[in-house]
């Protein structure tokens, strides 16, 4: 009997594989944007980058509580327990309360 794979990207082919038109050039503005400490952004992993978080949390909203280098940790809650994730800013989209 052959095991399944335990790997960091198990079950993820449909959310890795995004959408026909997504998929192409990769956005420069996207790679180049800037979050201040304190906003808030979404984890939305695009797949034409490297370097993805985890697959666990796409789609989660969190808090940048800092930055490091060019990436950003990110406060979320993950089913009750507070994480920090720490996400390249290609992979954030900006949140607008309002």
């Amino acid at each position: 009997m052959v095991y399944g794979s335990h790997g960091f990207l198990r079950r993820s082919r449909n959310t890795l594989k995004g959408k026909p038109r997504d998929r192409g050039k990769i956005s420069i503005r996207r790679y180049f944007q800037e979050f201040e400490v304190g906003e808030i952004a979404g984890i939305s992993i695009d797949v034409q980058y490297r370097n993805i978080p985890y697959p666990k949390f796409n789609g989660k909203l969190g808090k940048i509580t800092k930055q490091q280098g060019r990436a950003y940790y990110i406060n979320i809650n993950d089913n009750g327990r507070k994480k920090n994730v720490l996400v390249s800013p290609e992979h954030l989209q900006k949140i607008n309360k309002g």
